[in-house]
């Protein structure tokens, strides 16, 4: 006999088939093998009482805090614990509960569909302005399509071109001075169809910018004010374009000064959900969310979003993530940009094993080799 601890991030369907289980239990014991833990903020005392009971009659538990049972407090918060099995009896149990359970109960019927993605984008980055936070994806003209052509041959499923910097502080742009550096780039993937080769992203939020883009083969609009201008709404629906939806608090000029939270992921969270509703009633049909890392977040907000991805899978959206080289890397260890590749590449794994599935990335040819050996693990 041989006895092997097997990781909890295995294809669970996939190995119990391999062992010959029934069809008919694969997708019970496969729910049985996914823990979930979900914290419920303010929830009734009276709900937290029967949601406890409710959980241990079901093989799960609810941590609730000292007091919930003579009902010292009105409202609480809690931690319910629980495989995917016993999630789904309890998103049934409590539909016809009193204080607030009812809701709750459609909010743990969400978390029971999750799926993590399985395969990882990469997206290029292009910026044909001089003032980016790192040198070296800065390109004009003829040494921008070089560059385009190097990350295509590298791999990049989608190369985002940008003409004004977002990093903090950065100086406000006419949209005259955006064309002039955007068009002789544009211009050049129009005429040599290079569309055809790869997906294209405009990364802007000027429509006049994002048309031009659109007419020229863009097929992604990346806009890191979330879709507030309603112009960019009606024209990613007009010409059927994906909108990456980012979160950003404040604007690039302002942001890093003192961003404060509520509950950052939850904060995050509402937006998104807010902005994604938005554009779907414009007609907006494909739809990527991005968390915003390093855009008016502290380096403990961006890692605590980074470590909860997995909740806003909820949203039902693919998950971007941009942290190439970014300042949050030298706030965990020292470094200058140039050097925050390694940083780099952890935080995007992490994010991928999280729930993330493209990933804005300087570095192509590095981003997909890991990629594609932690894909390799994922599907073992």
């Amino acid at each position: 006999m041989q006895i092997q601890k097997i990781s909890n991030d295995i294809d669970a369907k996939r190995y119990l088939k391999e062992l010959g289980v029934d069809s008919g239990g694969i997708k019970i014991l496969a729910q049985k093998m996914k823990q979930h833990i979900i914290y419920i903020k303010g929830l009734h005392v009276g709900g937290a009482n029967i949601l406890k009971q409710d959980a241990l009659s079901v093989g799960a538990d609810l941590a609730v805090p000292r007091g919930t049972v003579v009902a010292s407090q009105k409202y609480v918060n809690c931690i319910l614990i629980a495989t995917a099995r016993e999630l789904e009896y309890l998103s049934k149990k409590e539909l016809t509960q009193p204080f607030g359970l009812s809701s709750l109960a459609l909010e743990l019927k969400k978390f029971i569909k999750i799926k993590k993605p399985r395969r990882a984008e990469v997206m290029g980055i292009i910026n044909a302005n001089d003032d980016s936070f790192y040198i070296s994806s800065r390109f004009k003209d003829k040494k921008a399509l070089k560059a385009i052509y190097k990350m295509i041959e590298d791999g990049a499923d989608i190369i985002d071109i940008g003409g004004v910097s977002s990093r903090p502080n950065a100086p406000v742009v006419s949209i005259k001075e955006e064309l002039k550096r955007l068009k002789p780039i544009l211009d050049a993937v129009k005429k040599e169809q290079i569309y055809k080769e790869v997906k294209f992203s405009i990364d802007s939020y000027e429509p006049e910018a994002v048309s031009y883009a659109l007419e020229s083969g863009f097929e992604i609009v990346n806009d890191i004010t979330g879709l507030a201008n309603d112009e960019i709404c009606k024209l990613c629906a007009n010409y059927k374009a994906t909108a990456i939806i980012m979160h950003m608090q404040g604007v690039p000029q302002t942001m890093q000064e003192n961003p404060d939270y509520d509950d950052i992921v939850n904060d995050v969270y509402s937006f998104l959900n807010s902005r994604v509703q938005k554009a779907e009633l414009f007609g907006v049909k494909d739809i990527v969310i991005d968390l915003g890392i390093g855009f008016g977040k502290t380096m403990e907000h961006n890692l605590m979003l980074l470590k909860h991805l997995e909740g806003f899978l909820t949203l039902k959206k693919p998950i971007l993530i941009g942290a190439s080289r970014k300042s949050l890397i030298d706030k965990i260890s020292s470094s200058t940009v140039e050097n925050r590749l390694a940083g780099t590449i952890a935080l995007h794994l992490e994010a991928f094993k999280n729930g993330a599935s493209i990933f804005r990335v300087h570095d192509v040819a590095e981003h997909i080799q890991a990629l594609r050996v932690q894909e390799a693990l994922n599907a073992e």
